[in-house]
């Protein structure tokens, strides 16, 4: 038998303000061996981040209290938490902080810090670790900031290692590098890995055991294989339906788009790029080409899906056509309109046709206004209605997403992230667009509430014949959604073509990469990954650089990239 490593029984926590019967966690019995990964899964509030809190004594922090009874064999306990750039200090740099870490426990000189502090880098796998150590967390890529955090978690040299939804925020291919990287040092080191994610895919992908969670309790556990083959309570199942599975749409028909004429959104030729300036006197440098010769056509109730990795140009574009950002040259026309020559007052009034949802709706969402607030803003804006008709509007809308009148006169604060973003649709439905920029709306939420979300999407497009243009990295998602994709890297769109063509037979290896990244919803599929150490290009050039296009890939028969 596998040597105990961590027993926890009977665990119950409870915070201040909960009632006499009411626990976040209670009777959790859990045991962890020596090597194993085990995955707690379950949706937000379900208890999971609790639980693993407790085993670290953070609880205390947050005004908790324990009961039961908990054993470590050993001293050595690490934890990885979802947003690394919280866990790192700004102002020092990553050696400081590496180091820091090392001297603390293991009462060892700054040189030997020092020497110890690259050593976990090179395990980590980051590219030029000795340039990294003197870099600040900001000057890192959201996969090189948790790659420094894996790299502190085993500097002592842990016998369990606690990640809490350590990829949720990052790039498909990203995650896919750290959960390899995990698995790497989990078999390099023989320490123990408890794994807490939503993501059923990842679970597939890395666990050699499941303890599912819902209200803070566990409902089901198990040998990975014998719970994805016949999971035997209801809430288990309904996890493994709502994870996104590359190819399951395959064979459904999408909208065919075989010419332009009447296109309701064509962008054109758009270059969008952000000075770098140094010294005293903020001279230009060089310069981040963000965006570069975009162009594309989004047709009448067509969802057009762009995807790529974070940096590559998708938001930006997408902010680009809602001027947010001014776009250095390219044209953008909406319903036959073109946007750049538009006065004030006819901007005023576009604005009406093109509205668009953000990837995180608490920082959308103002926090001092009523949902019905919220969502009576634009009307209000634009003159639509008398008081009693906006408040109908309001209602009708809140009712469209989900909501309730009941919830009308709540804020953002009391509801949910999925209760938050169907907000924030109600709030672009409100003056009845033509065209939706939805900007990774599902990318931070769990895998149920994701797949209602999307749904909602589909629903309002059929029913206001609305056009989407749907930002993503994760291929899964942008299948479940699209008629078409247009695949970007390094600012420039290198594919396009019908949803199936692209997946089904990618023309450009970066494509390939970003489908090979997905993970696979089965453990019996599990894919052996090799790990690199792989960097995104730099997107910035120095001044007067030459841009020389990426050659597009155009799949089928469409090929928009190039329009005169």
């Amino acid at each position: 038998m596998t040597e105990k490593l961590l027993e926890i029984s009977d665990l119950a926590v409870k915070f201040k303000g909960m009632d006499a019967t009411t626990f976040a966690v209670k009777g959790i019995d859990l045991a962890i061996g020596r090597g194993e990964i085990v995955a707690l899964v379950g949706e937000s509030g379900s208890g999971k981040s609790v639980t693993a809190k407790s085993v670290m004594r953070l609880v205390g922090f947050m005004g908790g209290t324990i009961t039961g009874g908990q054993a470590l064999r050993g001293d050595r306990i690490a934890m990885i938490f979802q947003e690394p750039m919280t866990s790192l200090n700004p102002v020092l740099t990553i050696e400081a902080q590496l180091a820091e870490v090392v001297i603390r426990h293991r009462q060892v000189s700054k040189a030997e810090a020092g020497r110890l502090a690259l050593e976990a880098l090179n395990q980590v796998r980051i590219p030029e670790a000795e340039r990294r150590l003197k870099q600040y967390p900001h000057e890192l890529s959201g996969g090189m900031r948790q790659r420094v955090m894996i790299a502190m978690a085993i500097l002592c040299k842990p016998d369990l290692l606690i990640a809490d939804e350590p990829t949720t925020a990052l790039d498909v291919t990203v995650q896919a590098e750290i959960l390899a990287l995990l698995k790497t040092i989990q078999q390099e080191t023989g320490m123990a890995i408890l794994l807490i994610t939503h993501d059923m895919g990842i679970v597939a992908e890395i666990a050699d055991k499941v303890v599912v969670m819902l209200n803070g309790a566990i409902v089901e556990r198990g040998e990975v294989h014998a719970v994805f083959n016949n999971p035997q309570h209801e809430y288990t199942r309904r996890l493994l339906d709502a994870a996104p599975k590359l190819g399951e749409m395959r064979g459904n028909d999408a909208v065919a788009v075989e010419n332009t004429s009447d296109a309701v959104l064509s962008v054109r030729n758009l270059v969008t790029r952000f000075s770098v300036r140094q010294g005293m006197f903020q001279r230009v440098v060089a310069n981040v080409h963000a965006v570069e010769n975009v162009s594309f056509e989004l047709r009448e109730k067509e969802t057009l899906s762009l995807v790529g990795e974070s940096g590559c140009g998708k938001s930006t574009t997408g902010k680009a056509i809602m001027q947010l950002i001014q776009a250095n040259s390219g044209e953008i026309w909406l319903q036959g309109r073109k946007l750049g020559d538009m006065n004030a007052s006819d901007m005023r009034e576009t604005r009406k046709r093109i509205q668009m949802v953000f990837q995180d709706p608490y920082a959308s969402l103002n926090p001092r206004m009523t949902v019905a607030q919220i969502v009576a803003e634009p009307l209000h804006i634009h003159g639509m209605g008398t008081a009693a008709e906006i408040q109908a509007r309001v209602l009708q809308l809140l009712d469209r997403v989900g909501l309730t009148k009941a919830q009308a006169d709540r804020y953002p604060h009391q509801f949910s992230g999925g209760q938050r973003q169907r907000i924030c649709i109600a709030r672009a439905l409100a003056l009845n667009p033509k065209v939706i920029i939805a900007d990774e709306p599902v990318s931070a939420l769990d895998v149920s509430i994701q797949a209602q979300i999307l749904d909602l999407l589909e629903e309002i497009q059929e029913e206001y014949a609305i056009s989407i243009l749907f930002i993503s990295h994760d291929m899964a998602v942008v299948e479940k959604v699209s008629d078409r994709i247009a695949v970007m890297y390094l600012g420039e769109i290198i594919e396009i073509g019908p949803r199936d063509a692209v997946l089904s037979s990618p023309a450009h290896p970066y494509t390939r990469r970003l489908l090979d990244a997905v993970p696979i919803v089965h453990p019996e599929k599990r894919r052996e990954r090799k790990l690199l150490s792989r960097e995104l290009k730099s997107p910035i050039r120095p001044v007067g650089y030459q841009h020389e296009a990426i050659p597009l890939k155009s799949v089928g028969f469409e090929h928009y990239a190039r329009i005169s």
